[in-house]
């Protein structure tokens, strides 16, 4: 019987290699991807290569859209700091309004925190006018699409993250990792202070770059990853220690303790975490997130992010995993919960 079920299994092939110019990244659920032979020919790192040629690429095509100066940042840190985004009173008024809606919302648990998600939608954004502006405006649409090296409009959402405050292990989310293989974006402007014991978000400087050493760390590193990795690298998000880092020619880890109405975006190939602290916190943040399939030259052309549909993609995300987790085709991580402001607990 394990035998037929291993031939059955068999029918995803054409799949699964097709997934192979896809942004998958699973070792566990593709055996092509986590198949130990190809890995040590390079058959993942290869991937890395060609996916970060193209990453590079696409920025320099989009280069015009941000300055000088926070391009030279991203190229030499993969990350860009923006200090005081919005005047002072604008934002004042974008946080009074985000903080005094009671908003449906989603929560995920990782360990002892736990993420709490507000997809920004048509409603919200009429709602809130301020933020709309925002998210349409030059400058926030520039670093966006060159951090993400895409014109695709990422999904928004308001993100709460309560940390410490219940009963589990230790989150995983405080072990430095690279979310994917390939360049992509995250970004938090933050609407409440991260002071250094707040849990900021770390950064490894330069760690998105493939340098040979990465590349022979990558090759490493997967080859190995189905015999003796942890689950998260298993299935594409590959952990490093901190003590591995200078053998890459790499510093140690930048803390973004910053003040709220900081922009900070960074590409999630890079090396990064949540540090960790003796005391429950939490931290509120408009939060972005763009991951396209890397294998595209160009750095437009999706039709998701055409207007009327990109503003509801994070309300209909929720809504086909739901409709597929009740059919037992996928998972829900993330529960429904009555509806709240942004910052409470």
């Amino acid at each position: 019987m394990p035998a037929v079920r291993r031939f059955l299994r068999w029918w995803r092939a054409p799949f699964w290699l097709f997934a192979l110019v896809t942004g998958a990244k699973s070792f566990a659920d593709n055996p092509i991807l986590g198949s130990s032979r190809l890995n040590r020919l390079g058959l993942n790192v290869r991937r890395k290569r060609i996916a970060d040629a193209l990453a590079r690429w696409r920025r320099s095509r989009l280069a015009a859209l941000v300055p000088a100066d926070l391009r030279e940042q991203f190229d030499r840190d993969g990350f860009i700091v923006i200090p005081n985004l919005l005047p002072e009173a604008d934002f004042r008024r974008l946080k009074a309004s985000i903080f005094e809606a009671v908003l449906d919302c989603r929560e995920h648990q990782q360990g002892d925190t736990i993420t709490r998600r507000i997809a920004i939608g048509p409603k919200l954004l009429a709602h809130i006018p301020q933020l709309a502006e925002l998210l349409n405006s030059r400058r926030w649409i520039g670093v966006m699409a060159y951090v993400a090296s895409t014109r695709s409009t990422p999904l928004y959402y308001i993100q709460t993250i309560v940390a410490g405050a219940v009963e589990g292990p230790p989150d995983p989310q405080q072990h430095l990792h690279a979310d994917t293989f390939h360049p992509s974006l995250k970004a938090w402007l933050f609407l409440t202070d991260v002071p250094d014991d707040g849990r900021p978000l770390t950064y490894v400087a330069g760690s998105h770059r493939l340098t040979p050493e990465r590349a022979a760390w990558e090759q490493r590193k997967i080859s190995t990853v189905m015999s003796n990795a942890d689950r998260l690298s298993q299935r594409g998000s590959l952990r490093v220690g901190h003590e591995e880092l200078p053998g890459l020619g790499l510093p140690p880890p930048t803390r973004f303790c910053v003040p709220a109405n900081t922009l900070v975006a960074i590409d999630t190939c890079g090396f990064h975490a949540r540090a960790e602290s003796d005391r429950p916190t939490l931290r509120v943040a408009l939060w972005a997130y763009n991951r396209r399939t890397p294998f595209l030259p160009w750095t437009g052309g999706d039709l998701l992010s055409w207007r009327p549909l990109a503003i509801r993609r994070a309300e209909w995300l929720a809504a086909i995993v739901d409709m597929l987790a009740a059919r037992g085709w996928m998972t829900q991580h993330w529960r429904p919960i009555p509806p709240r402001k942004p910052h409470e607990p």
